[in-house]
């Protein structure tokens, strides 16, 4: 008899963990890391200078927060800003600013989608978020899940942007174990943004071949009136 797979709170973490680097890598057009070794917590905090939580619920429950130091996050938001095309004098200098916590609100909002997601494909099973609540904020702040959970568990990872600046990352679920009974295929996502970029590199693409075809035609037309033609 094969042995079954088992896919641990910790195993969920990490593909929590991939979701915000992706994510705010591609947002962000530089690297975003994580440290290997990931903290045992006993509590979940919103902490200065910008936190974020998020709640979700279904196959299991739990709670995400992010805590950003004001240089982490004007770091992302101008990252990502400019990686938009907006101009420098149009960008917002002060991590109190409306604009910098919707930004970064956004990019939670992304990250927690590509997190559940993956849980879909993963492990078979769904989860539901509400809407990520982001705030400037100058104290500590506990939250905890406004629900019982059996055996919660919480943990704190660290983050690194490209400029070495920190953010840290916690999360409080259940203790669970998702046990693999047999194999099964993993549905490869697709990601609405490359379809978009493909179909629209493919008009280019045509666009192009019309614009050459036409030139080359004009070139003929011209050959043949010099010729009298």
């Amino acid at each position: 008899m094969s042995k079954s797979k088992v896919i641990s709170t910790d195993d969920i973490l990490a593909t929590l963990c991939h979701s915000v680097t992706s994510v705010l890598s591609s947002a962000s057009g530089n690297s975003i890391s994580y440290s290997a070794m990931v903290q045992k917590i006993t509590r979940t905090c919103m902490r200065p200078d910008i936190g974020c939580f998020v709640l979700f619920d279904g196959g299991f429950t739990g709670l995400v927060i992010t805590n950003f130091t004001s240089q982490a996050a004007m770091e992302i938001y101008h990252d990502y800003m400019r990686n938009m095309g907006m101009p420098e004098e149009e960008l917002a200098h002060s991590h109190l600013s409306d604009d910098v916590s919707n930004v970064l609100g956004e990019l939670m909002n992304q990250i927690v989608g590509d997190f559940t997601s993956k849980v879909r494909e993963q492990l078979h099973t769904s989860i539901t978020q509400n809407q990520p609540k982001m705030m400037a904020i100058n104290k500590q702040v506990q939250i905890s899940v406004d629900t019982t959970m059996d055996r919660p568990q919480a943990r704190r990872v660290t983050f690194t942007t490209s400029k070495q600046n920190i953010f840290y990352l916690e999360l409080a679920m259940d203790k669970t174990e998702f046990i693999k009974l047999h194999d099964f295929d993993i549905a490869e996502a697709i990601d609405p943004d490359d379809i978009i970029e493909n179909e629209a590199k493919h008009k280019a693409e045509k666009q192009k071949a019309a614009d050459d075809a036409a030139k080359a035609s004009d070139l003929d037309d011209d050959f043949m009136a010099k010729l009298g033609l």
